[in-house]
């Protein structure tokens, strides 16, 4: 994973989910200077569960930029979350960010947790 093309195609970001991440991103001032880390950990219902954290940059964290938004992903979640694409969706019901991962085998109906 060391080529620009890819780590530009390890996650797709929309532009819904960019613009939300610039809003969060200086509207909260613990946020400001950070970037959006998208990682996986053990845990949730399905043995793996989506994480969203703003974050500084660590020396092995890939950097993917999109539309202005700037996300992390560390190596172990690189594994899990190749071809993924982050949404963000305004809803009443169900509202916040998602992520559509093709590697997932079994999701969780909470949205968070896959089996890979």
């Amino acid at each position: 994973m060391n080529t620009a093309m890819e780590k530009d195609t390890l996650i797709t970001l929309t532009e819904a989910a960019a613009n939300r991440i610039k809003e969060l991103s200086v509207s909260d001032p613990e946020n400001v200077g950070k970037h959006l880390r998208v990682y996986v950990e053990g845990g949730g219902c399905s043995g793996l569960q989506y994480g969203l954290v703003f974050d500084e940059k660590r020396p092995d964290d890939l950097t993917m930029e999109f539309q202005g938004a700037t996300l992390l992903v560390d190596a172990f979640s690189a594994n899990y979350l190749r071809g993924a694409v982050v949404d963000f969706v305004d809803s009443l019901t169900g509202g916040g960010f998602k992520i559509s991962n093709p590697q997932a085998r079994h999701s969780c109906g909470c949205g968070k947790s896959f089996e890979a």
